[in-house]
């Protein structure tokens, strides 16, 4: 006999869940454990969907410290990761990226994508490193790891960033990436960068746009290239320029979009954080048109992107921050923000989405919260992560206040399991 998992007593959800082989088998008041189940009561948390990463940089992560840029927008934050990037050691790599991975895991994130920096200078080291990584995880955490060519790619000077993009691929690498729109032949590069990940039957994610100048337009040409029958998924990540068009513009765009199945992902703290320091007197908001976007049907999800690194000194492993910085930056509802993060964010990744009901994947994450909306409000450390049928990480947070006539004890009060 297969003996399942059941969750009792969760904010949000109407009876018990049960977990049978990595699938949702029942929901409802009239769920109750078979012989040989586990309980875990959740009284005091709110059950949600799996929490996703659709984009990050692991292999930038925790070096805020370590080199200063000289300017506080995106060019500065280049210039000082090619200054420290050569010094960093497979090693270094290696323990940045699980510490990053064991972070989300704990916020309740069990599938993530990371974007690797691949250049001449460091080889197949970042790659390697998030491979190690990868197989650590394997089973708790998917982590697919973008190989992010350098620039430029384009002419004699693009030759040995795509002979590093092709050893990366060799690698291990799943996705191929890149930032088209920053080679002095935007079109040209993308074309190539297609034809690498054609040839390697790999999907794309490639930064698009990251400026708030409408001129910059690359997400045409991937337009264009994805209705050539490339056959693989197509992610535009950033589109900050989208944002900056008229209106009709915009929706003309988004409408493409939506046709062409293409998703888009947002990366509000970066983006706010380098985006508009030159726009005066009223800066950008340094986000795509995510309205716009969500209103044409384009899957819309929402990552991190840095984490206290050069290009963004802030920022936690956790998508529900990412979601609640997002619901004020965007003005969405926190429902539409977390929908950022969950459903949508599994588009991104071409997979499929965990729910709350029968025969949907068995990820949740619990967090102690009154419901899905205070969860996104203010997200609480308290948390348990359910990954199929079992609890794959635990976070209790203890509150004291001495001197104070209020109750101490953890924010949440979860039971155990029960055999």
């Amino acid at each position: 006999m297969v003996s399942g998992l059941v969750l009792t007593h969760a904010a949000g959800v109407l009876g018990s869940v049960r977990i049978l082989g990595g699938q949702v088998a029942a929901v409802g008041a009239d769920v109750h454990p078979a012989p040989g189940d586990s309980v875990l009561d959740l009284a005091g948390y709110a059950l949600l969907p799996g929490l996703a990463e659709p984009h990050v940089h692991l292999d930038k992560a925790f070096t805020a410290g370590r080199v200063a840029p000289a300017t506080p927008d995106l060019a500065g934050a280049i210039a000082a990761w090619c200054d420290l990037r050569g010094n960093l050691t497979e090693a270094d790599f290696t323990d940045r990226a699980r510490r990053g991975a064991a972070g989300y895991l704990a916020s309740g994130t069990t599938a993530l994508r990371a974007h690797t920096d691949v250049s001449p200078v460091l080889g197949v080291v970042p790659v390697a490193a998030l491979r190690t990584v990868r197989d650590e995880l394997a089973g708790t955490v998917d982590i697919e790891i973008v190989a992010s060519a350098g620039n430029p790619v384009t002419g004699t000077a693009g030759r040995e960033n795509l002979a590093a993009l092709r050893d990366a691929i060799d690698a291990g690498a799943d996705v191929v990436g890149g930032a088209p729109w920053l080679d002095p032949d935007p079109a040209a590069a993308c074309r190539l960068l297609f034809g690498i990940a054609a040839a390697a039957g790999l999907p794309v994610d490639l930064h698009v746009d990251e400026t708030t100048d409408p001129a910059a337009d690359t997400l045409r040409v991937l337009l264009d290239l994805a209705g050539q029958g490339f056959g693989q998924r197509v992610t535009a990540s950033h589109a900050v320029s989208l944002a900056s068009r008229p209106p009709a513009a915009r929706q003309h765009i988004a409408e493409a979009l939506a046709g062409a199945g293409i998703g888009v992902v947002t990366l509000p703290q970066t983006n706010l954080w380098l985006q508009g320091h030159d726009d005066r007197p009223a800066p950008g908001r340094g986000l795509t048109a995510v309205a716009a976007l969500r209103e044409a049907g384009v899957p819309v999800a929402a990552g991190a992107d840095n984490i206290r690194d050069p290009f963004n000194p802030l920022g936690r492993t956790d998508p529900l921050e990412t979601a609640s910085l997002l619901a004020a930056a965007a003005h969405l509802t926190p429902a539409q923000a977390l929908a950022a993060v969950t459903s949508d964010a599994w588009i991104v990744l071409g997979r499929p989405a965990p729910a709350i009901r029968p025969g949907a994947p068995a990820r949740f994450v619990a967090v102690a919260a009154a419901d899905a909306g205070d969860a996104v409000a203010a997200p609480a450390p308290d948390r348990i992560v359910i990954r199929d049928g079992r609890v794959a990480a635990r976070t209790s947070v203890a509150r004291e206040f001495p001197g104070l006539a209020l109750a101490p004890g953890p924010v949440g009060n979860p039971r155990p399991y029960q055999s």
